[in-house]
């Protein structure tokens, strides 16, 4: 069985609280109708996030440059903050880097080839016969696509150990010349951050076990969300039906998972939700909120980070690996992305 050991976080150097960002939106919108301005302006006031972390000061990212010149900066950042962060979370296990059988990388805001993975290796001295999976184009779900990833390993093997590492710099893709709604939506609400969770199938292991994982993919939904490669970087595709479409699909998502694990929405302790903005913070809140279900943790993260794509669950479901939690708790972790498509992991502690 699969265990759930560590997660560990690292935030790139820079930082701004929202209303220090507006300035900065007013002058990038200035030659925009006023209209438009104080729409854009309340989109960001109202996004329910307080401060946001970034690989590139302010000021860089609202200067034109070219797509070769922001994904240089990504990839520089991301290897450090991959580096970083699994350092990190091996530290605090008592694990040593050569330890490991499986290492995931997780990121879809910029183009690394090699994959983050492969300097990991290196840096860090991982064994040359680690099994390594790169896992990208799968958006805000991806870290729970590394969870499902790496119980999948670890259930056909005892003894092993894997880490999944997600780093994401949605900064990266920031538009500086689309003025779409879609972009001034993620602008809103997105920040960058990476995180690193550490998994065993070793006997005696403390931790949180994954007792079932299972991915749920919409038909006819490729539109909803991603990007679109474009001369000047990832354009940002984000359909405003997003928060609609999941709530009419919410309980073909959840309650047919836990039914066939032995469990229900009732006795789930704990919800894990990926917070993707406040409008699906909103929805989920409605959806669970009249059974009891507190979702406190996923809008504190959204509030003291932004959406980090892939990475945003993580932190969350790092807030309930510190909580003392009871023998015999479940959580569910859940996330959304690109495809369109839902991600789920039942926990057992």
């Amino acid at each position: 069985m699969a265990r759930i050991v560590n997660v560990a976080k690292e935030l790139p150097p820079f930082s701004r609280d929202t209303q220090a960002i507006l300035p900065y939106v007013q002058h990038w919108l200035a030659d925009q109708e006023e209209r438009f301005r104080r729409k854009v302006l309340k989109i960001f006031e109202g996004a329910g996030v307080d401060c946001r972390y970034g690989i590139m000061d302010i000021d860089e990212v609202f200067t034109a440059t070219s797509f070769e010149e922001k994904n240089a900066i990504y990839v520089r950042e991301m290897k450090r903050l991959g580096k970083n962060v699994l350092k990190k979370a091996l530290e605090n296990q008592g694990w040593s880097a050569d330890s490991l059988d499986y290492i995931i990388t997780v990121s879809c805001t910029g183009i690394m080839i090699p994959s983050l993975d492969a300097y990991l290796v290196n840096d860090l001295g991982l064994r040359q016969d680690v099994v390594r999976l790169p896992v990208t184009e799968m958006g805000c779900a991806a870290g729970v696509s590394g969870l499902i990833y790496a119980a999948n390993f670890l259930r056909g093997a005892s003894g092993k150990r894997a880490a999944v590492v997600a780093v994401e710099s949605p900064t990266a893709t920031f538009q500086l010349q689309d003025f779409s709604m879609a972009n001034m939506v993620s602008a809103a609400i997105f920040g960058d951050g990476a995180a690193c969770v550490l998994l065993s199938s070793e006997e005696n292991i403390e931790g949180p076990a994954i007792i079932g994982e299972e991915m749920y993919h919409f038909y006819e939904a490729t539109h909803m969300m991603g990007f679109d490669l474009t001369n000047t970087g990832l354009k940002m595709i984000l359909d405003p039906a997003v928060p609609e479409v999941i709530a009419a699909h919410f309980e073909a998502i959840v309650h047919p998972f836990l039914k066939k694990h032995g469990t229900s929405i009732e006795k789930v302790d704990h919800l894990i939700f990926h917070p993707g903005g406040r409008k699906i913070v909103q929805t989920v809140d409605e959806l669970f909120g009249k059974l009891g279900k507190s979702i406190e943790e996923t809008r504190e993260v959204l509030r003291a980070y932004g959406n980090m794509s892939s990475v945003t669950v993580l932190y969350v479901l790092e807030r309930f690996m510190e909580k003392q939690l009871k023998r015999g708790e479940q959580g569910l972790i859940l996330s959304f992305g690109p495809g369109f498509s839902a991600q789920r992991v039942l926990l057992e502690w």
